[in-house]
């Protein structure tokens, strides 16, 4: 991980309380994986607050970071303004083995702030020769964002809670409308949504992100456990994670 005080050269909310932030700076040649995240430092704030990957241009050196406001500090981040510089850490974790997976086609399940790090990963999916198909699932209407990106790849699915979008319900109501072709899914989103994706796929391969807090972010400090299924007993989210095999951490 490199520590590099990256330039804003854009900022706009795309959703309700949901932001676009994209950052220019050499950090981004670092980025491995689709699916992998920055430690962002905001000022006045002790801990870093861990941001997906939505995308990354290598030759613009440019990351687009997707963020929902969920407390002081990330409503402090909306006032950073373009040209603004901000002190990220980064990259960390490990994503998702997009130029490994073999597969003719590629079911993406994400749920709300889940979504953004599944966006590079269907593009690098599709430019492998893999077909998407993706299922996101929002609150409302008005919480839902990157449905055009997405539906540039491939097929997509929407739902929200309320029912103001697409289908009524959560991502795992809109499963029975896929077709069954795809030989991988790969998901992004809350526990609970993740261990329901998982259960009804007890027989297909998949990759899991996991949301979780962090402090240090780069597996010192514990903060972000979880227990797995093998004999080391558990896992760092933050370095041995995020994304894991489907049935690789224990989901509870």
């Amino acid at each position: 991980m490199k520590n590099e005080r990256m330039t804003i050269v854009r900022h706009e909310k795309v959703a309700r309380d949901t932001h676009l932030l994209v950052l220019e700076g050499k950090l981004v040649q670092e980025i491995a994986d689709p699916g992998q995240f920055v430690h962002v430092r905001i000022d006045g704030f002790y801990l870093r607050r861990p941001i997906s990957i939505a995308d990354f241009n290598l030759e613009n050196r440019t990351v687009t970071l997707i963020y929902k406001v969920m407390g002081d500090g990330t409503k402090a981040l909306t006032r950073s303004q373009v040209g603004d510089r901000l002190d990220v850490l980064g990259p960390g974790g490990q994503g998702f083995p997009t130029t490994s997976i073999y597969s003719d086609h590629a079911l993406i399940i994400g749920g709300g702030i889940g979504v953004p790090p599944l966006y590079s990963t269907a593009k690098n999916l599709k430019e492998n020769g893999v077909a998407v198909t993706s299922i996101l699932g929002f609150r409302s209407r008005e919480d839902a964002f990157l449905l055009d990106e997405f539906r540039a790849l491939g097929e997509v699915h929407v739902t929200t809670e309320d029912g103001s979008l697409g289908k009524s319900g959560r991502v795992t109501d809109a499963l029975s409308d896929v077709r069954e072709d795809y030989q991988l899914y790969l998901s992004c989103g809350p526990t609970v949504m993740l261990k329901a994706v998982a259960d009804q796929h007890p027989d297909t391969p998949g990759y899991l992100s996991m949301e979780e807090r962090m402090g240090c972010g780069i597996g010192a400090c514990f903060a972000c456990v979880v227990e797995s299924n093998d004999e080391k007993g558990y896992k760092r989210i933050c370095c041995d994670g995020p994304v894991f095999k489907s049935g690789e951490v224990v989901l509870s």
